[in-house]
């Protein structure tokens, strides 16, 4: 049996041995999870414009457009989209809006801002591969930034990102 010493001094050593750390698992985030609780998608997108001179339709968006999920400021997630380059060279790209469906933000008027996201990546993301869905790792924060393409309302700092497999 051991006395109260010889447990206290064990349980201190036991202290000062390293244990290994797990990193925590990412928090699997989709594109209806960036809107507020409580907030339906519906009324995010308010009337519409139609300009029939570029043959578009202009959403007009309301104040729930801009409303973000704080609960996903800070988080660590896993989110899949597309890549809408900002800055792009030889080695791929670093910086990019991730949009919810090809062509988000080139070909169409861009989604809300609650339904975009600034990327900064650690590595490059190849050029040959900026059509295919994505899945990108990393912090995740609320921030409201306006963009020649459009307002984006969630940033990542990315660690990882790979090709999204269906």
């Amino acid at each position: 049996m051991l006395s109260r010493r010889s447990a206290l001094t064990l349980f201190s050593a036991s202290a000062l041995v390293p244990t290994s750390a797990v990193a925590a698992a990412p928090r699997e985030v989709m594109w209806d999870d960036l809107i507020p609780p409580g907030t339906p998608y519906s009324e995010i997108i308010g009337e519409g414009e139609i300009d029939e001179v570029n043959d578009t339709w202009n959403p007009i968006y309301d104040a729930n457009a801009t409303k973000l999920n704080e609960t996903l400021n800070g988080a660590y997630v896993r989110m899949p989209g597309y890549i809408i380059p900002l800055d792009f060279n030889s080695k791929g790209v670093k910086d990019f809006i991730l949009v919810p469906y090809v062509g988000a933000c080139i070909h169409t008027p861009p989604p809300p801002a609650n339904q975009l996201v600034m990327v900064n990546a650690d590595s490059y993301w190849p050029g040959n591969q900026l059509w295919d869905a994505v899945w990108v790792t990393g912090t995740m924060h609320t921030q409201l930034q306006s963009t020649e393409l459009g307002q984006t309302g969630y940033a990542i700092l990315a660690d990882e990102m790979e090709a999204y497999e269906w």
